[in-house]
């Protein structure tokens, strides 16, 4: 296979696709592209992709101003992310695909049934999803083997962390290639040889994220309360509300739908805290509400008050 030829030499995988040119998708792009990979970066809006650039261009500007990247490099980073509003044709010449578009498992499976045939074949094939197992997904392309899961967690152009999940099916060489991979776009990975819905991390942190709610709806403690203790008792660097925040609260409650869907155990339903403000549209930082108030620039003015209609522990 292709695939495994490119491990023999020294960069793995050194043309890559990222399909979904939201928040994530554009950063995971940008890591790409610095790490000195050919990237394009495919979205069916053109807008999207706009934003997109303009997003990296900022934050590598930033960066250069701080002194932490030089121009050169934020310039050859650049130069090497092209951008297409076809994605199936985006994936013609693609060593890795790297899908990152909603969170829905049927449109997953819509796009890679879509670009499974039409990508070369030792293309391996990868999810970013935060929560869908690649056996949900990898039965819709040819040869399920070179099918995985590579999840970045948000903001990708920060954290250090990515989850490598195997399917049933996946090959052990492409699950190693995609462990070297992601080590030599300076990541650390995190291993999965077998599958969980959530994976690693984001378990631990939903374990957190629900007593949090729990104790929020049971009245014991206040959103800010709850965040401090987690800050200054346990040494997180953000609260549980404060991060869920700064992710999207629509993000968590599409992962806990995903995962009560594919267990039918309750425990794993979103909270009616959480569903409340989904339905609300008041999903943390990008809309200025959450369980805090951001003011134009994102930045805190408080906590939002809690309503009926926002999982007030009186609401049933």
């Amino acid at each position: 296979m292709t695939a495994m030829n490119n491990t023999e030499t020294h960069q793995i995988w050194p043309r890559v696709t990222v399909i979904g040119a939201g928040a994530m998708g554009a950063q995971i792009a940008g890591v790409i592209a610095r790490s000195g990979r050919d990237v394009v970066l495919a979205d069916t809006s053109a807008e999207a992709l706009q934003r997109a650039l303009a997003m990296l261009d900022s934050r590598w500007e930033s960066s250069v101003t701080k002194g932490r990247m030089t121009a050169e490099a934020k310039l050859t980073a650049y130069q090497r992310i092209s951008t297409t509003t076809e994605p199936v044709a985006g994936c013609a010449q693609a060593d890795l695909v790297i899908e990152a578009i909603i969170e829905r498992v049927d449109a997953k499976r819509d796009l890679f049934a879509a670009i499974g045939e039409t990508t070369p074949v030792g293309a391996v094939l990868s999810t970013n999803s935060s929560s869908f197992v690649p056996s949900q997904i990898a039965d819709v392309v040819p040869n399920p083997g070179r099918f995985l899961g590579l999840h970045f967690f948000n903001p990708a152009l920060v954290m250090k962390c990515v989850e490598v999940i195997a399917g049933p099916d996946t090959d052990p060489q492409i699950l190693d290639a995609a462990t070297k991979f992601v080590e030599q776009i300076d990541k650390g990975p995190v291993v999965l040889r077998k599958e969980i819905n959530g994976f690693v991390a984001n378990r631990i942190l939903n374990a957190v994220r629900d007593e949090a709610i729990h104790l929020l709806e049971g009245g014991y403690a206040s959103v800010t309360d709850i965040d401090r203790a987690c800050r200054t008792a346990l040494g997180y660097p953000m609260g549980p509300f404060e991060l869920m925040d700064l992710t999207g609260i629509d993000i968590g409650y599409l992962t806990k739908t995903a995962r009560f869907e594919a267990t039918g155990d309750t425990r794993d339903a979103p909270s009616r805290t959480v569903t409340d403000k989904v339905r609300a549209g008041h999903l943390g930082r990008k809309t200025g509400r959450g369980f805090y108030l951001y003011d134009e620039h994102g930045s805190k003015l408080g906590e939002s008050p809690t309503t009926a209609a926002e999982g007030d522990p009186t609401h049933g």
